[in-house]
């Protein structure tokens, strides 16, 4: 059923460079694809994010108020680089848990910005994660030359 879910969200988000309508509209969206903890296998998932500046976004674990971490988390966990669908766009994040003073510190934004955050964190035990997507420059393969500086044109 989730993967039914899932699938037909991205399908929309692709369809409609991120921008999605029913219980998602209003909400940024990116699609995460993270390599499985246990499985190695690519899973895409779309969750809502929060931008922090221009290459910055933040995610919350909070697995719809489950007593448990959604499997994206543990995924995260193992293999931080990830790539991520943003609108049109796609690029490398370093997925990054904040913790201490870093999360308290951006906690009270993200429930302003969606008070249910905080609504889902009074229900249950568990703290709910927050992670940061830092947007990684472009590498540039060996057989890739660089682009030409301001001089060379």
């Amino acid at each position: 059923m989730e993967h039914e879910y899932n699938a037909a969200i991205i399908e929309e988000f692709r369809a409609s460079n991120g921008r999605l309508g029913g219980s998602w509209a209003g909400y940024v969206v990116i699609l995460i694809h993270q390599i499985g903890a246990r499985s190695a296998v690519e899973r895409t998932t779309p969750l809502s994010c929060f931008p922090v500046d221009d290459d910055r976004w933040a995610i919350v674990a909070s697995n719809g108020g489950s007593d448990r971490h959604p499997d994206w988390y543990y995924n995260l966990k193992a293999n931080p680089l990830i790539t991520v669908e943003l609108g049109a766009d796609t690029f490398t994040v370093l997925a990054e848990e904040l913790h201490g003073t870093a999360r308290a510190t951006l906690w009270p934004t993200l429930v302003a910005d969606v008070p249910r955050l905080g609504d889902l964190q009074a229900g249950i035990a568990r703290q709910i994660p927050v992670f940061i997507l830092t947007r990684q420059q472009e590498q540039l393969s060996p057989t890739r030359p660089a682009p030409p500086t301001a001089s060379e044109t």
